[in-house]
């Protein structure tokens, strides 16, 4: 029987997340599957992987120079020689590289060896030390790699210049669309769950409490502006939640700003909300912004790699600088003031969104593992 491996640093946030479809191709295919990725779930126990046959629990950090990162080459190397894979597909930037690395101290390993991009940590605007740490990484490794794939532009016009086997170009791991829109009594009960005012102008973002994310930028806007009717969720959870509770506070938006934790009702909230803000400093192709636009939803983002993949400039919404308090400032008071442009712009998102549904995704994955065995 043919074997697939799927490599990433964790499970729960990434796996789970991003590769369950791909999975069940291979499944389908007739392969055994199996995982190695350190286990996040704050309960043990809960770790499932659907359409994952045999799990390994590999420590790898996401600090790349973490001392678990030794014992996890170990353990991955063990895997990789006890088992004959015919494809190997590492994710993240610790995990591509030790599998990477495993392959340049194995050159026997027949495995058809794969590395999804999901950003790379140096691009326009990233810090010094970024640039100076993982692009001679990426660069060297490169060689190593049977197929490289990007998922924005930017990221695959430097690409050009590693000495890959191939390099690909794939818009991201797919999204699902909505599979129904919320009756209006239905969205009338879920603004009352949420403690929302039928004046109420609602504006969403989703993604973790981190400082790449970026959720201050927008906080500190709504602060000077000073409109108690606009309103302003936050989903997901993460460990500057105490910092923005503190800096909501400070602001005076206790009663405007809310943060929801992670939610799994995110297509019900969109539905819910007017306007989604996006001010990240960094994404490779953002799934929580494809997900807004499939809701048809008009957008604020931070003009970035990845954001500007998918958004066009003053069509589906506004871009701005992801430094400027004062730009968010303005787009919000534009936006919410033109709630005109709103049907215009969601049916631009969701339009430009199509080429980024999973169904396509896994056909052209499938012609990738593949070829044209399909």
């Amino acid at each position: 029987m043919k074997k697939v491996l799927f490599v990433a640093t964790v499970v729960k946030t990434h796996i789970n997340v991003f590769h369950i479809p791909f999975l069940k191709l291979f499944k389908d295919k007739g392969y055994e599957t199996y995982v190695c990725a350190r286990n996040d779930f704050v309960n043990k126990n809960e770790c499932i992987i659907p359409y994952c046959d045999y799990y390994h629990d590999i420590p790898f950090s996401r600090q790349p120079f973490h001392l678990d990162n030794i014992k996890a080459y170990y353990r991955l190397k063990k895997v990789i020689e006890d088992n004959h894979f015919d494809i190997i597909h590492c994710h993240t930037p610790v995990g591509g590289a030790i599998t990477r690395l495993i392959k340049k101290n194995m050159p026997d390993l027949n495995a058809k060896l794969i590395y999804t991009a999901h950003g790379f940590h140096f691009f326009k605007g990233a810090k010094l030390t970024n640039w100076i740490i993982y692009y001679p990484i990426e660069k060297w490794l490169a060689q190593y790699t049977d197929i490289l794939i990007t998922i924005n532009q930017e990221d695959y016009e430097r690409a050009k210049s590693f000495k890959c086997g191939e390099l690909r170009l794939v818009n991201g791991i797919g999204i699902k669309f909505p599979e129904y829109g919320l009756s209006n009594a239905e969205i009338e009960e879920k603004r009352e769950q949420l403690s929302l005012e039928k004046k109420d102008i609602v504006l969403v973002s989703v993604g973790e409490l981190i400082q790449r994310k970026n959720h201050a930028l927008v906080i500190k806007a709504l602060g000077q502006l000073k409109k108690p009717h606009i309103k302003y969720l936050i989903c997901g959870n993460g460990r500057l939640e105490k910092k923005l509770t503190e800096l909501i506070e400070k602001n005076g938006l206790r009663k405007q700003v809310y943060l929801l934790g992670f939610r799994n009702d995110i297509n019900a909230i969109c539905q819910v909300s007017d306007i989604f803000l996006f001010p990240s400093l960094q994404e490779g192709l953002p799934v929580a912004l494809m997900e807004a636009m499939a809701n048809k939803m008009p957008v604020i983002a931070t003009d970035i790699r990845g954001n500007h993949d998918l958004i066009q400039n003053n069509e589906g919404g506004i871009l701005i600088s992801p430094n400027s308090t004062e730009d968010m400032k303005n787009a919000i008071l534009y936006l919410t003031a033109n709630s005109h442009l709103w049907p215009k712009m969601g049916e631009k998102n969701f339009q430009a969104v199509q080429n980024y549904a999973l169904d396509k995704i896994v056909k052209e994955m499938q012609e990738i593992y593949f070829g044209n065995n399909t």
